[in-house]
C-alpha cells in the first residue's frame, strides 16, 4: 500500500470516528436544548394563565358583585378568564392548549377527562407536588404538557362550592345544583394543565444537527484535499524522485543527475545523506576501474 493510501485510511478513520463522536453530542446536546424550550413555552403559558387568574380575582371579581346579585357572570371567576384568554390563544395557535381540568367542575367544558384524570389523581396522592412534567401522543404530534394542581387555600371560594345552598342562586340557575359542590379546604379538585408541541423544536433541532454535520463532513474533505496535496508536494514527489534516483545509481548508472534539495527538513536530510552515499559509490567504482 502507497504511502499516500495509508495516510488517506487514516484519516478517514479518525475523521469518521471524530464525527460520529461529535454528531452524538451535539445531537443529544440540541434535542435537549429543545426540550428545555418547550419547557419554557409551557411554563411561559402557565404563568400568563396565572396572572389572568391573579388579575381577575384582585380587580374584576369586586367590580362585579353589585351585578353577580342579579345574574352570574362567569368573566368574574378566575378560571374562566384564564381559560378565556389562553382559548384565544388556542384558536390562532391550536397546537398549544390549556385547561384547569377538574374533576367536579360547575362548568361542564373544565371537566378532566381521560389522562387528565390520572393528573389529578397523581396530584392528590402526591400530597406536596408542586409540579408535573410529561409527554404524551396526539393526533398533531408529540405534545408536551406542565400541570400545577389547583387546590382551594382559599375559603372565599367555599362560598361558591361548598354546598348548593351556600352557593349564589344566579349561578345554580345558570349551571345547575349537580356539578361544583362538595369541594373542601385544602382539597386538590383539579389541575392547571398547559400541553405545547414538541415536533416543531424538535425538527428545529434536527436540521441544526443535518446542517451541522453537513458542514463538519464538508470542512473535513476540503481539509483532506488540502492535506493530500500538501503531502504529494512535500513528502511523496520527493521521495520518488529520490528512489527513482536511487534505483538507477544502483544500476551503475554514473550521469544520473543530482537530487537538487534546498530545504532543511527530513527530506533534505536523506537527499544530503544520499548525495554523500553516491559520492562515495562514485569514487568507490573510478577506484576499481583503475
Amino acid at each position: 500500500m502507497k504511502l499516500l493510501a495509508k495516510f488517506n485510511l487514516i484519516f478517514v478513520s479518525v475523521v469518521t470516528v471524530g464525527i460520529a463522536i461529535s454528531g452524538w453530542i451535539t445531537r443529544d446536546l440540541l434535542q435537549a436544548n429543545a426540550r428545555e424550550e418547550v419547557q419554557n413555552n409551557a411554563r411561559l403559558l402557565m404563568e400568563s394563565a396565572t396572572a389572568v387568574r391573579g388579575y381577575t380575582a384582585g380587580q374584576i371579581t369586586k367590580l362585579l358583585q353589585a351585578q353577580m346579585e342579579h345574574e352570574f357572570l362567569p368573566q368574574a371567576v378566575p378560571s374562566y378568564s384564564a381559560t378565556e384568554v389562553q382559548n384565544a390563544l388556542h384558536a390562532k395557535y391550536p397546537e398549544y392548549a390549556y385547561k384547569e381540568a377538574t374533576l367536579n367542575p360547575t362548568n361542564p367544558r373544565d371537566r378532566a377527562v381521560g389522562w387528565e384524570v390520572d393528573i389529578v389523581s397523581h396530584f392528590r396522592n402526591a400530597g406536596e407536588l408542586k409540579e408535573f412534567v410529561g409527554q404524551r401522543d396526539t393526533p398533531a404530534g408529540r405534545s408536551l404538557y406542565v400541570a400545577r394542581p389547583l387546590r382551594i387555600t382559599n375559603p372565599a371560594c367555599l362560598q361558591c362550592h361548598s354546598s348548593v345552598e351556600a352557593a349564589p342562586k344566579t349561578m345554580v340557575a345558570k349551571y345547575g345544583p349537580a356539578n361544583g359542590f362538595g369541594w373542601q379546604l385544602n382539597e386538590v379538585v383539579g389541575a392547571q394543565i398547559v400541553s405545547v408541541p414538541m415536533d416543531v423544536p424538535l425538527a428545529r433541532a434536527e436540521r441544526s444537527f443535518k446542517l451541522f454535520i453537513g458542514s463538519l463532513v464538508g470542512v473535513f474533505v476540503v481539509v483532506g484535499l488540502l492535506l493530500n496535496l500538501m503531502i504529494w508536494k512535500l513528502v511523496v514527489q520527493p521521495v520518488t524522485q529520490l528512489s527513482a534516483l536511487a534505483d538507477r545509481v544502483s544500476q551503475g548508472d554514473l550521469a544520473a543527475p543530482e537530487f537538487a534539495a534546498s530545504s532543511r527538513d527530513e527530506i533534505g536530510v536523506l537527499a544530503a545523506s544520499f548525495a554523500r552515499m553516491r559520492a562515495s559509490v562514485v569514487q568507490a567504482m573510478k577506484m576499481l576501474d583503475d
